[in-house]
């Protein structure tokens, strides 16, 4: 059965381009085209559209509120940004507004349709420098958490063992005890869940 496909997309040079190059393709088929969201909220949810291309940028509501708006009363579809904004706040509220796929407009055709297809075998397509942010992302909030799971005094050891200090130097650095910097060591280790001070610097700056 053919993947059944639609287009939200205001620019209708743009949007008339990904219906013909939709129903260029045997395995897809074009069930409906918009040219703004609330047409598309309106209609969609009685189309039954598997995958659906769509626009942030449109005139009156956006693309992403337009999926809040319908996604759970399109339970059957997948939503595929296909946009030419990649800043990652407008990813980011994409992805959590539902959408399950992140295109950029300069996407070659070829890739467009496999996308598509990748969508509805449960894959995630994504333009490359879009999933690299999103890893990024990732990352960054890895790195944030992982501070946050530290004590302000424990962050300070590590930050001053990462400095490559000794165990004495970190105590008399910070007035306190040696015995006091092992215990504050101990800590840092099990909350990393590492075994000593190079896999803890390496886990906690993300270096390994």
């Amino acid at each position: 059965m053919p993947i059944r496909v639609s287009i939200v997309e205001d620019l209708a040079e743009v949007r008339e381009g990904l219906v013909d190059l939709v129903q260029s393709d045997e395995e897809l088929s074009m069930v409906s085209s918009f040219k703004d969201a609330e047409s598309a909220a309106q209609k969609l949810p009685d189309l039954k559209a598997d995958i659906v291309l769509m626009d942030i940028n449109l005139p009156g509501m956006s693309g992403i509120e337009c999926i809040k708006l319908i996604k759970e009363r399109c339970p059957g579809t997948q939503f595929l940004m296909f946009t030419v904004y990649e800043n990652d706040d407008k990813v980011l509220e994409a992805l959590q507004a539902g959408a399950t796929g992140y295109l950029l407009k300069r996407t070659k055709p070829e890739q467009i349709l496999e996308s598509i297809k990748e969508l509805n075998q449960g894959g995630s397509p994504m333009s490359s420098n879009i999933a690299r942010k999103l890893l990024n992302i990732f990352l960054h909030e890895k790195k944030a958490t992982k501070k946050e799971a530290l004590s302000d005094r424990e962050n300070e050891v590590l930050q001053l063992l990462a400095d490559g200090l000794l165990y004495k130097e970190i105590a008399n650095r910070l007035y306190i005890g040696h015995g006091t910097v092992r215990q504050h060591l101990h800590n840092i280790y099990e909350k990393l869940h590492v075994n000593n001070r190079t896999e803890a610097v390496n886990r906690y700056f993300n270096r390994g």
